[in-house]
């Protein structure tokens, strides 16, 4: 028998619905890396301030999850094109002190998430 615990850890609709909140919330994006919470690659930055912050936005506004980049449907991973150039993002878990993978994607108490915006190249 699965406990409450382990199925809220795992249950994939909730962690896409906790993944697009957390991909999609506005802000300021010197904040986010501030916090900890949003990486950019020296490739990405390499390009320039206006090329970051339209690489975030994209990311923000991404929504072509097919099952060859979403298997889990947990909306945790993405490719698009920016100015010819091919970009991956990611999500990734982490506990509260950020120093393993979290215990439990599917509760934010446990988890920190962490969105890394890199050149596909850099992959």
């Amino acid at each position: 028998m699965t406990s409450p615990q382990s199925s809220l850890c795992h249950d994939s609709a909730r962690i896409r619905m906790l993944n697009d909140a957390f991909r999609t919330r506005s802000g300021f994006i010197g904040s986010h890396i501030a916090l900890g919470e949003l990486f950019i690659t020296r490739g990405v930055a390499d390009h320039g301030q206006d090329f970051v912050t339209r690489s975030v936005a994209a990311v923000r506004a991404f929504n072509d999850f097919t099952p060859d980049n979403d298997p889990y449907e947990e909306h945790d991973f993405g490719v698009f094109d920016l100015d010819g150039e091919q970009l991956n993002w990611k999500i990734d878990y982490y506990d509260t002190e950020r120093e393993m993978g979290s215990p439990c994607p599917g509760d934010p108490a446990q988890t920190r998430r962490v969105l890394t915006i890199l050149l596909a190249e850099e992959y």
